[in-house]
């Protein structure tokens, strides 16, 4: 039986105890003056709560996790199943305890003052003593917890500090969220003093017409409040008075409050700077609280943006515009660190996501590091931010689980009373797949009362009824909707709320197909307004391959462009020796672990241009203003003119003054010339001026439109054989395959999890038998027919090689039977001798692109080196591939080389790597480069889609089965 009475209410199995000594939530600003108590505490890792300290101390350090820093405890990813299994509330015995130390000098000039601690967070339950006395405990692993501390420390001496955290409790079961499991203490530690009479909140509202409301709460630790205490407030140049009425509260029988005190000051701004996400117009908000005889008694100290927030019909609008929300999910993720980010991670993230066309984020799934809601301020997000509850393995029985209620409402009622006066924030969220119940009820019902201004949402209430006016969501929210359910709602005429899918496309490895489909129904229905995209980062940790364990923080400077050092790689589930895990899952963002941008996020800056090409008209260019609230005066452009000959044209664009909404004709920059093949008109849109989040020069958008198609093919026909081997195939000197058919792709992630790839298996087509029909030779004419065996079909596959003027024409044609309806791709495969090392292409570019994934890669003339042709998804799969290609020349530093022309627009990819290859490994470690290059020419090769958790793609992008020709040159330079 243990003394402590921390230890004896045992938190962490008891849901009902979220606190004890903790103090309220608020919105105070205490970070000027406080005492940080960063960087490297006394650390000892128990193997439960209850079992005994010992002498033997190493460090850790804070903020931090422990299964990042050297510890037996090592991350752990499950996605939907709990890490242990317990039922709730129940924890396992074995419950690693990280127990953290340290002096704190108190400083002497505290005497007399009021003393807080503040955890920034703790992961899950956290317990706090000062020399050995109890100060309090807290839950919610990712909001700050504060204690005074003022009666167990004495200014001026030092005083012995521990922070308990306890890793599995009663509370993991509602913080059962789709990310890595740690442990540890992942946000600023600090102490702070205040003034007996201090500010105890504040809260700031602030509309769209200028009428500025702040409400502030005053206690005093002494007890009854002083008599003549008052409130003041500065925003940037002008002075506020409070009013004088409000400055006591009457309780129920009509008597004066002396313990609590309330003042309101109210103010109205003319012709003022609105903020929306476009213009991130701020003031700065000075709060004063005073003594009687004016002396400062507290300070608060806030960034204030005026805009409101509402929902007319079935849409959402910030500032009486109705905006499209460009979104993506967000964790708090380091590589390195854990959970633990520091402000230039978050303004990393931010100014990435800025510049590729985002302007909302998802707090997924939990209210995140209070630096990024200064900064979505500052830079302009719209943010949904998400209360820290998900119970997805025991959701139903959770949801409406009175143990749980106080849980419920103490984590969504605290998120709210922190983040409240961030204009960035424009919904609510009460959560993630927790089913629903009346635990959520009564999360909303505190939140409706306590702040009006803004719309509540929650997946859960909403997804049994889109059009359902009763539930706890004011926005139907649902995840991965088929795209027609979606319109269809939108056109039943039952629509009631705005449809804004909290996920929608799932970035799973090569993933983000259809994206620009979406997009365009979104923007052409009324009622559909956006999404979030799943998500930003992937979760890929820094691990030595020697010994499987983190690098840690010291691993900075050990990955590049998405690519781990020799000798280490990114970590995904099941790679710490983990039994209970959910593998690569934890990799789908559109980001690398390292931040290095995936070609999807190319694919969501075109979507989400500011500025298009609308039409070629006989006036000129039709060109388009697509944002809500911004001009094109911000934006500087060039055009670029892309003839087939090889030549690319330029010319400076002026960009019209267009309001939100507007179009404009501006003349024709170029002279086209009468003949000569496709014509492809770019214009390149950049930063005129300096922003925030992109100095001038940085490229916002790429819009494009094509003036001609091609001309017809042509190939002039020699009198030379073609030489070709005993079973028919293709002898050249650059090749050391020949061109065969090809069915199959190394699977991607939607691929395996969609379940396609068992599929194709189950066919053969990873394995199919080629067998010689016939060999015919017609002058210098060879045709080749052969029959590619799989386990349930056969398919035959005729090849017509021509002698050219230059080099041989194949014509080919496959005859897929009814079985193999819907397979990976249909082409051709060969590999060429080492030493071509340069691609030079003209098609859609310079990025990877695929069918349903190209709306980010202009057609133009582009060159890369064969091995930046390659994407290193964390598990390798199909990857690298060009879509639309005419033709491209594969060449060695001497210009010597290989050239292809096709006959019609394809899919082409030119790696390092057969399909083979990257199926059989599961990191990038294992893959060993093969020195020539591996060339695939696909007649139809099938879209990405979203499987892995969304929809498929789409019919039009789908392979059938039938006959399928097509036709290329190959040449020697």
């Amino acid at each position: 039986m243990t003394s402590d009475p921390l230890l004896a209410l045992r938190p962490w199995e008891s849901p009902e105890v979220t606190s004890w000594g903790r103090l309220p939530m608020n919105a105070v600003d205490r970070r000027p003056g406080a005492l940080p108590l960063d960087g490297d505490w006394r650390f000892q890792l128990l193997s439960a709560p209850d079992a005994p300290v010992g002498g033997d101390w190493g460090s850790s350090y804070v903020p931090g996790v422990w299964t990042m820093q050297g510890t037996d405890d090592l991350p752990q990813y499950t996605n939907v199943r709990m890490p242990f299994p317990d039922f709730p509330p129940g924890s396992p015995d074995a419950n690693p305890t990280g127990v953290y130390e340290r002096e704190v000098d108190v400083p002497t000039d505290w005497a007399g003052r009021r003393i807080v601690l503040q955890v920034g967070a703790a992961e899950s339950v956290l317990l706090v003593h000062v020399d050995g006395k109890p100060a309090g405990l807290s839950k919610d692993s990712h909001l700050a917890a504060e204690f005074d501390l003022t009666d167990l420390v004495r200014p001026g001496e030092r005083s012995v500090l521990r922070l308990t955290v306890v890793k599995w409790s009663d509370a993991s079961h509602i913080e059962d969220q789709d990310q890595w499991w740690h442990g540890g203490i992942t946000r600023s530690v600090l102490l702070y003093a205040t003034e007996p009479l201090h500010l105890a909140d504040v809260t700031v509202r602030a509309r769209q017409n200028g009428e500025l409301r702040i409400d502030c709460q005053v206690r005093d630790t002494r007890g009854a409040l002083p008599a003549g205490w008052y409130v003041s407030g500065e925003l940037e140049d002008r002075l506020l008075t409070q009013d004088r009425e409000f400055d006591r509260v009457n309780i129920e029988d009509d008597r004066v409050s002396d313990f609590l005190g309330e003042a309101r000051l109210h103010a109205t701004v003319p012709e003022v700077r609105t903020w929306n996400a476009e213009t991130p117009e701020l003031y700065d908000l000075t709060v004063r609280l005073h003594h009687s005889d004016g002396t400062v008694a507290d300070t608060s100290y806030h960034r204030v943006g005026f805009r409101d927030v509402e929902i007319v019909g079935r849409d959402l609008l910030v500032n009486g515009e109705r905006v499209y929300i460009r979104g993506v999910n967000r964790h708090d993720f380091h590589p390195l660190t854990g959970r633990a980010v520091s402000y230039e991670d978050m303004r990393a993230d931010l100014v990435l996501l800025k510049r590729f066309g985002f302007n909302a984020i998802r707090t997924s799934h939990y209210p995140n590091d209070p630096t990024l809601y200064d900064l979505a301020d500052e830079l302009g997000f719209y943010v949904v931010d998400e209360a820290d509850i998900e119970s997805h393995d025991h959701a139903h029985e959770i949801a409406d689980d009175p143990r749980y209620l106080n849980a419920f409402v103490d984590r969504v009622s605290r998120m709210v009373l922190r983040d409240k006066n961030h204009p960035s924030i424009i919904i609510w969220s009460l959560g993630n797949e927790s089913d629903y119940g009346a635990n959520h009820d009564a999360a909303a019902g505190w939140v409706r009362r306590h702040d009006p201004t803004r719309p509540l949402q929650y997946e859960g209430a909403a997804k049994l009824d889109w059009a359902a006016t009763d539930d706890a969501s004011d926005i139907a929210c649902p995840m991965y909707a088929p795209l027609e359910d979606c319109v269809a709602h939108a056109l039943s005429g039952r629509q009631t709320k705005p449809l804004i899918q909290c996920e929608y496309s799932h970035a799973m490895g090569n993933s983000n197909g259809t994206l620009a489909d979406h997009w365009a129904a979104i923007e052409s229905t009324p009622g559909l307004q956006g999404g979030f995209i799943w998500e930003f980062w992937d979760h890929g940790i820094l691990q030595r391959v020697s010994d499987g364990r983190p690098v840690g923080r010291a691993g900075a400077g050990l990955y590049d462009n998405g690519v781990a050092a020799p000798g280490h790689r990114w970590a995904y589930g099941g790679d710490f020796g983990e039994t209970i895990h959910d593998g690569a899952f934890i990799a789908d963002g559109v980001v690398f672990p390292d931040r290095t941008p995936k070609p999807s996020l190319y694919e969501h800056r075109e979507i989400a241009a500011p500025v298009r090409i609308e039409a070629f008209k006989h006036e000129g260019i039709v060109l388009g203003n697509h944002q809500h609230f911004r001009g094109l005066d911000w934006l500087s452009g060039t055009w670029e003119l892309a003839l087939a000959d090889g030549r690319t044209l330029t010319a400076p664009a002026a960009l019209p003054d267009l309001r939100p909404g507007e179009t404009a004709a501006v003349p024709l920059p170029f002279e086209v010339p009468r003949d000569g093949g496709e014509v492809w008109l770019t214009l390149r849109v950049t930063v005129a001026e300096e922003q925030p989040w992109a100095p001038a020069g940085t490229e916002v958008c790429v819009p494009q439109i094509r003036l001609r198609g091609p001309a017809e093919r042509a190939d002039t026909v020699v009198d030379r054989p073609v030489e070709v081997d005993g079973e028919g195939l293709l002898i050249h000197p650059l090749l050391t395959v020949a061109p065969t058919l090809s069915l199959w792709r190394a699977p991607t992630d939607n691929d395996e999890l969609g379940g396609m790839a068992l599929r194709w298996r189950t066919w053969g087509l990873d394995s199919l038998v080629r067998k010689v029909v016939s060999v015919r030779e017609d002058g210098g004419r060879v045709t080749v027919v052969a029959e590619y065996a799989g386990t349930t079909g056969v398919v035959r596959h005729r090849q017509v090689l021509t002698p050219v003027e230059g080099g041989v024409r194949i014509d080919e044609e496959a005859e897929l039977p009814a079985e193999f309806d819907d397979v990976a791709r249909v082409g051709s495969v060969f590999e060429t001798v080492p030493g071509l090392d340069l691609l030079d292409w003209f098609g859609q570019g310079p990025w990877e692109s695929y069918p349903d994934r190209g709306a980010g890669a202009p057609v133009g003339h582009h060159s890369l080196p064969v091995d930046e042709l390659f994407t290193p998804y964390l598990r390798p799969q199909e990857s690298g591939g060009r879509h639309g290609v005419r033709r491209f020349t594969l060449s060695a530093p001497d210009a010597t080389g290989l050239a292809v022309e096709l006959d019609a627009p394809r899919q082409v990819s030119v790696t390092r790597h057969r399909a083979a290859d990257l199926t059989a490994v599961t990191h990038h470690d294992e893959l060993v480069p093969r020195a020539g290059c591996v060339v695939h020419l696909d007649a139809a090769h099938r879209g990405l889609g979203t499987a892995s958790c969304g929809p498929d793609t789409f019919p039009e992008y789908r392979i059938a089965a039938g006959v399928h020709h097509w036709s290329w040159t190959l040449r020697v330079l």
